[in-house]
């Protein structure tokens, strides 16, 4: 007996879609963000002098701890961002698939569309620019852009709507972080999970990416709506619903 597929997601009311970038809008296995998780290591091992094995555990300490690497290194070390932020994002994009069925889908979406990112919004304009979907998005958000407060933290959230004027109950947003999702909740956005099938299990369990054995990320799901694999996939299925006219 085959399985129905599951129903397609109710977005009729949204009107504004926020990408996460890294291992979100772009698929995870591709590896991208290994070259910046490397150059992270090789700056903090410069920055503070340990051996690189000891670096990269007080990196990993500094993202479980405070969102980011690059906020650790500021609250504990007193880092000016530039440097850092220059150094580990300069990175070869060429591992980026091709993906015109992901450039349909999101050309396909009503509303405004927009890319939240915890890295610098040049990162974000490169990366998008090589998948060819710089056109279909109204704007970037970078981490100078929530002056250097990251995502999970509230305030940075409220930033972001406050700039770009969205109403987070008309308003989805795309994580592979399940904790990152949940100020996104709060605040009453649709949120939606993206795992992949790598194994993440080298990263901390506090701020590990959804993989496919902990689709949640160590998180409960109560602040996570779908979870999906196929960001595509879920964009086109979301479609199937029409859109709800405006009442005037």
């Amino acid at each position: 007996m085959t399985s129905k597929p599951p129903p397609a997601p109710d977005l009729a009311h949204i009107s504004n879609w926020v990408f996460d970038l890294d291992n979100t809008l772009y698929p995870a296995e591709c590896d991208l963000f290994a070259e910046i998780d490397t150059r992270m290591t090789d700056f903090v091992a410069r920055l503070t002098g340990l051996e690189r094995d000891e670096a990269r555990k007080l990196q990993k300490h500094y993202y479980a701890t405070y969102g980011t690497t690059l906020s650790g290194l500021m609250t504990e070390h007193g880092l000016d961002p530039a440097e850092f932020l220059h150094y580990v994002h300069e990175i070869d994009l060429s591992p980026l698939p091709d993906l015109p069925h992901l450039r349909r889908a999101i050309a396909a979406l009503p509303g405004r569309k927009f890319i939240y990112t915890n890295g610098p919004r040049r990162h974000a304009e490169r990366v998008i620019e090589k998948m060819g979907l710089a056109h279909l998005f109204n704007d970037s958000f970078g981490i100078e852009e929530s002056r250097f407060t990251p995502k999970p933290h509230l305030a940075a959230y409220e930033g972001f709507c406050r700039l770009h004027k969205v109403e987070p109950q008309g308003a989805i947003f795309f994580e592979d972080l399940a904790r990152n999702l949940l100020p996104a909740k709060s605040l009453g956005f649709t949120t939606v999970l993206v795992h992949s099938a790598k194994d993440w299990s080298h990263e901390p369990i506090e701020a590990r990416p959804a993989g496919a054995g902990d689709v949640f990320g160590g998180d409960g799901a109560g602040h996570i709506d779908y979870i999906t694999g196929d960001l595509a996939g879920f964009l086109d299925s979301a479609l199937v619903r029409p859109v709800e006219k405006r009442k005037d």
